[in-house]
């Protein structure tokens, strides 16, 4: 039986140093393109493959992203937000473009993320979607720029902690899609969700809200902002909170789409129809917001860019360059819920 050709057999039939054999069969810029050529075309016809393994130990790299998502609490046994699933295959399409392998677990399987993936050379950098309580997890952050790990994560910018975010204009929209429902003329308002720095774009999303109202001279009531987690019962029970105290609301923003299903379900419980008596809107542009009944408007996040960007930030780090966060535009997705007639627009 034949044995598998090496580099050394290339380097014999080539004339050349097994390195020079290296250098060309990576496009080294140290090898002109004529001993390239002729190195590759032997390489074929031995049907050489080189072997990673050995390539990415010897360059003490593991040409390999890790991908950790925060366990979130779902309705099924996935623990993983929908929305974070919208941004999966765009991250491992953008990883296998650039010659990466992409691995994915949990983040909250070990309190020692360095030592667990770059430090062991098992990856060359993560990617983190997803925080829960974001003043908790500021001690994991901290803990990854101690140890000089290559990360970027999904979410707010926070001046405590520079390291590269990958996120979307989260005021504007709450702001833009405030403006629109004022636009139909709804005047009483409410919103469901986290609106501290526990949860910074709940927060950003309620203070664009916020500031949409107060520009067209409507009047806010600090009691219609009820807390909410994005789950789909958070959302049912703190809207029902909500009218159990206020008769006057005639829409309803929610920091998630997952909080919008669960209050369009409280509003129809409690015996209002949508969007004759109430405008329920959403966040995140989830795949299942357009089938609820009514469909749900709802600001979408560019989930496909995202992916992108969170990749080739992250390689940028590996490589050792210079890499900022990114804020991205965000567009409202107008549907039946808040009361509108446009086409939908997804």
């Amino acid at each position: 039986m034949r044995s598998k050709a090496t580099s050394f057999d290339i380097a014999h039939l080539a004339g050349v140093s097994q390195s020079t054999v290296s250098r060309a069969l990576r496009d080294s810029p140290l090898v002109n393109q004529e001993t390239k050529d002729k190195v590759k075309a032997i390489a074929r016809e031995l049907n050489y493959k080189v072997d990673k393994n050995a390539s990415n130990l010897r360059q003490q790299q593991s040409r390999t992203i890790a991908l950790l998502l925060f366990e979130d609490p779902t309705t099924d046994d996935s623990l993983i937000n929908p929305f974070f699933l919208s941004m999966l295959g765009s991250i491992t399409k953008a990883s296998a473009l650039a010659g990466y392998d992409l691995l994915i677990s949990f983040q909250n399987m070990s309190d020692d993320w360095h030592a667990e993936f770059e430090d062991t050379n098992k990856a060359d950098g993560i990617i983190l979607l997803g925080y829960g309580d974001f003043v908790d997890y500021q001690n994991k952050l901290s803990q990854l720029e101690e140890q000089q790990t290559h990360f970027v994560r999904w979410g707010a910018a926070d001046k405590d902690h520079p390291g590269v975010s990958i996120g979307c204009d989260n005021y504007q929209g709450g702001f833009d899609i405030t403006q629109h429902l004022i636009n139909l003329g709804r005047k009483n308002f409410a919103f469901i969700g986290g609106a501290d720095k526990h949860a910074p774009e709940f927060q950003a999303r309620y203070f664009g809200h916020r500031d949409a109202i107060k520009k067209a001279g409507l009047k806010i009531n600090k009691n219609n902002q009820v807390e909410a987690i994005s789950t789909e019962n958070s959302g049912y029970e703190a809207t029902k909170t909500l009218l159990a105290n206020s008769t006057d609301v005639d829409a309803i923003l929610c920091a998630s789409d997952l909080i919008a299903i669960g209050a369009m379900q409280a509003c129809q419980d409690s015996g209002l129809t949508i969007p004759n008596d109430i405008s329920v809107v959403g966040y995140d542009n989830i795949p299942v917001s357009r089938f609820t009944n009514p469909a749900l408007t709802t600001v979408a996040q560019n989930t496909s860019l995202a992916g992108e960007l969170l990749v080739s930030s992250l390689l940028s780090l590996i490589n050792g360059e210079d890499v900022a966060p990114k804020l991205m535009q965000v567009e409202v997705i107008t549907r039946q819920s808040c009361g509108a007639s446009a086409i939908d627009q997804a």
